[in-house]
């Protein structure tokens, strides 16, 4: 699929929003067809952002917008109802709230503490797997795609052996140069093995999330609700972090003045993971929304029933936000982007995803200090709606 062909809010050149993208943000909202096909107003100014992904009363989730695949056919409401349960990025309050208070004390800065002695043995044992392997590697399957998929599958109670299975899954149905109906039938398979792993961990549930949620939320969540949670945190926890890795490595080396003064003063690795966070913005919009009403917003008026996309890149590259909002600059932190979303959607594994870039990072520069870029060129994935490589080789 062409760079031109791809949904305007999904185009980039390298790290940077495409410049047609870019240029829409100085033309304010913006009418598109989205990656469905339909007619839809982009909103890609960060003030518009959050205002747009923080009143879940005038902007709800469109019907179909995270459960359709581009190019995937539609699904029957039996089908729509079935693959949406449980999906806290398909529903609004109040179902998206009882859904999130059971989750939430699980996603906690203090609970994910406690992982982080894990964390960093699961980091070192893929370092020292690379240091034994040789230079050169492919950072993208031999650090950034297995780190947070063991990750999620010790934390959920999902077995590592089957990680190729579910990332071979997600890989292909984010990738808009597959056909739809190929990404389709991918989403029930996905579905399927996820129902297959919560039917056994009802029958036995452990001390991991899924079996948590059996034990205290058993009569509150039904069979499909369990699947919904399990499959969007399953598929959340391993893209996102895996595909940050990986860009965010490259950016780091592709700035080498930036990434020096992360050696001198390692106690800065909060602020680059913010700034990266920022700078590369891997999601490239949240969740379609439906006007429920009226609504004047930045001058033009959307009517209730249309849709609205949020292009989440350019809002955190407008300067509004930060000066210089195109330059990666790891001494500001970026307080306050959207890279996580922004009102009730907001990512619930975001402690998760910061706690394994704020380890991983610092690990792999001292590890390997000389740690620098091969004259094979970085593949990035530009089709894919998790934006990220498919490939990085580096040496040391």
């Amino acid at each position: 699929m062409s760079e031109s062909s791809m949904p305007l809010q999904m185009r980039r050149v390298e790290f940077d929003p495409a410049p047609e993208l870019a240029a829409a943000r100085e033309e304010g909202i913006k009418r598109i067809v989205n990656a469905f096909g339909d007619p839809a107003w982009l909103v890609t100014r960060y003030a518009h952002v959050r205002e747009v992904l923080g009143d879940a009363e005038r902007f709800k989730i469109a019907p179909q917008g995270l459960a359709r695949l581009p190019g995937a056919p539609e699904m029957t409401p039996e089908q729509l109802a079935k693959v949406m349960a449980g999906n806290l990025l398909g529903v609004d309050p109040p179902e998206h709230t009882r859904l999130r208070r059971m989750l939430t004390p699980e996603f906690t800065i203090r609970r994910m503490r406690r992982l982080e002695p894990r964390i960093k043995g699961i980091v070192e044992d893929h370092l020292d797997a690379m240091e034994a392997a040789g230079s050169p590697a492919d950072l993208v399957s031999s650090f950034a795609l297995p780190i947070p998929s063991l990750v999620i599958c010790e934390l959920l109670g999902v077995p590592y052996e089957d990680r190729e299975g579910f990332q071979h899954r997600t890989s292909r149905m984010l990738d808009m140069a597959v056909p739809g109906d190929e990404r389709l039938m991918l989403q029930f398979e996905a579905r399927a093995y996820m129902e297959n792993l919560v039917t056994r961990i009802q029958a036995d549930p452990g001390e991991d999330l899924l079996g948590m949620l059996v034990r205290e939320h058993g009569d509150d969540l039904s069979t499909d609700e369990l699947v919904g949670i399990g499959g969007l945190l399953l598929f959340a926890g391993h893209e996102t972090t895996s595909n940050m890795l990986s860009l965010g490595t490259l950016a780091l080396l592709r700035h080498p003045e930036q990434l020096e003064a992360l050696k001198k003063e390692p106690e800065r690795i909060d602020a680059t993971v913010e700034e990266l966070l920022r700078y590369l913005s891997v999601v490239n919009s949240g969740t379609t929304k439906a006007a429920t009403t009226r609504v004047e917003l930045g001058g033009q008026v959307i009517e209730a029933g249309e849709l609205v996309v949020c292009a989440l890149p350019t809002a955190n590259r407008d300067p509004e936000l930060v000066a210089d909002a195109d330059t990666f600059d790891l001494h500001r932190g970026t307080p306050g982007h959207v890279a996580f979303g922004h009102g009730v959607h907001h990512c619930l594994g975001a402690p998760l995803a910061r706690m394994e870039l704020r380890i991983a990072f610092p690990e792999l520069l001292k590890r390997f200090p000389g740690l620098r870029l091969t004259d094979n060129p970085a593949q990035f994935r530009s089709s894919h709606i998790i934006y990220g490589l498919s490939s990085l080789e580096v040496a040391w």
